[in-house]
């Protein structure tokens, strides 16, 4: 978790997510470790959030004085390692961010508990879950038979979707502010799945789908670029989209490890960066 977590690509997700959906609300941002809180609280700090980072190695001075801050700053941030999912209440959060998984159905109910409390001027609060947490689990406020969870643990439990499952129906979807770069390009999808059906049926290999994904990325890229210095900054900003296909691929394949992903984005990046070369100099 905190290697997931921790790593620069999904701090600046925490941080975009925070930036876009609750700049200016009073906070609270749950991590499942201190090196991960840690690392949230110097990324915040640096673009120049009020942010403070609590956990259990923090003194009943430390932890008193930083909870006193929280309240009477009306757009704090705190990070913490679950350490205020009970005995804890702040009327004022507006926003939980939930920067970590968990398969405990209580955990979840007390992390995102925190932001409930109502007050007079206060009908909601802001969830932003970046764990897959509420398609695990469902919506906060959905009706839940606790009857059926406590007569059957074992059968609830085994029917928790697991990440793989989850991350399987996902559907990428670029940024409107990237979509714009790509303006000139009439189309920019690219189904993996229906591809990978379509060269298993006709008897070729696999990785025939990736290089048909990395010419059409190639040809939006030249499509929207003057030069090929333009197009290879264009492609660095697919990196999401990579990943999503790569991810698509190693499922249809049935090879998910994250050696063999990380491999196979490298490659495709390096080979991506060769056919816009090639684009190129065909034109000259």
């Amino acid at each position: 978790s905190d290697e997931l977590y921790g790593n620069q690509n999904m701090l600046g997700k925490l941080l975009g997510a925070y930036e876009e959906i609750a700049k200016g609300t009073k906070t609270l941002i749950f991590n499942n470790g201190i090196n991960t809180s840690r690392y949230v609280y110097e990324t915040f700090k640096k673009a120049g959030y009020p942010i403070r980072h609590l956990d259990n190695k923090n003194t009943a001075s430390e932890r008193k004085e930083i909870l006193e801050w929280f309240a009477k700053t009306p757009d704090a941030i705190l990070t913490s390692v679950s350490i205020l999912t009970t005995g804890f209440d702040e009327p004022t959060v507006e926003t939980i961010m939930l920067n970590r998984a968990t398969r405990s159905l209580t955990l979840y109910f007390q992390m995102i508990g925190r932001g409930s409390r109502i007050l007079p001027d206060k009908d909601e609060f802001t969830v932003v879950d970046l764990g897959n947490n509420i398609a695990r689990f469902g919506m906060w406020d959905a009706p839940i038979d606790w009857q059926e969870i406590f007569h059957f643990p074992d059968f609830y439990l085994e029917n928790i979707k697991n990440d793989e499952d989850i991350e399987r129906e996902f559907v990428y979807e670029m940024p409107p502010e990237l979509r714009e770069k790509f303006s000139k390009s009439e189309n920019i999808d690219f189904d993996v799945k229906a591809a990978y059906k379509e060269i298993f049926a006709k008897g070729l290999r696999s990785k025939t789908v990736l290089e048909q994904s990395i010419e059409q990325h190639a040809r939006i890229c030249v499509e929207n670029s003057k030069d090929v210095f333009e197009a290879r900054i264009l492609a660095k900003q697919l990196k999401d989209e990579i990943e999503y296909r790569v991810r698509q691929y190693s499922y249809c394949i049935m090879n998910n490890t994250k050696n063999y992903k990380e491999w196979l984005e490298e490659d495709y990046e390096r080979k991506l960066r060769l056919k816009i070369s090639q684009k190129f100099a065909s034109r000259m």
